[in-house]
């Protein structure tokens, strides 16, 4: 149990560290070189999701060293993939259909895909 609590509050320091890394470029990359939310949602997702996979690799799972490392690279893209295509359905879903402003809906999205990238990624790369 203790390994668990461990682990989930390296976890929440990786995620938040990846959340203001997203935040921060989601919001330059829309306000400052003026590209569409929606793509900008993309490029930020992919910016932390590098940071967010050396720091979870490095510090937070304990990785399946019978795997190699270029499957386990593979699981947490696939699996990253799935997070991104969660995150885009309710940037668009929050902005377009609800007219909330998207740097609230990132808040949102964030978190559900924070919880759906816990459970997966401890369940495929441990």
């Amino acid at each position: 149990m203790i390994k668990l609590i461990k682990q989930l509050f390296r976890f929440g320091i990786v995620g938040g560290t990846a959340f203001l890394i997203d935040y921060a470029v989601l919001f330059a990359c829309t306000e400052f070189l003026g590209i569409h939310y929606f793509i900008s949602s993309i490029i930020s997702f992919s910016v932390s999701t590098v940071f967010n996979y050396i720091a979870s690799i490095l510090w937070v799972f304990d990785v399946d060293k019978s795997k190699s490392q270029s499957k386990n690279f593979v699981i947490f893209i696939v699996l990253s993939i799935v997070g991104l295509g969660i995150n885009q359905l309710i940037m668009w879903l929050g902005v377009e259909y609800l007219h909330i402003y998207y740097m609230i809906v990132k808040i949102g999205a964030t978190a559900i895909v924070m919880i759906f990238n816990f459970v997966t990624r401890k369940m495929f790369l441990e």
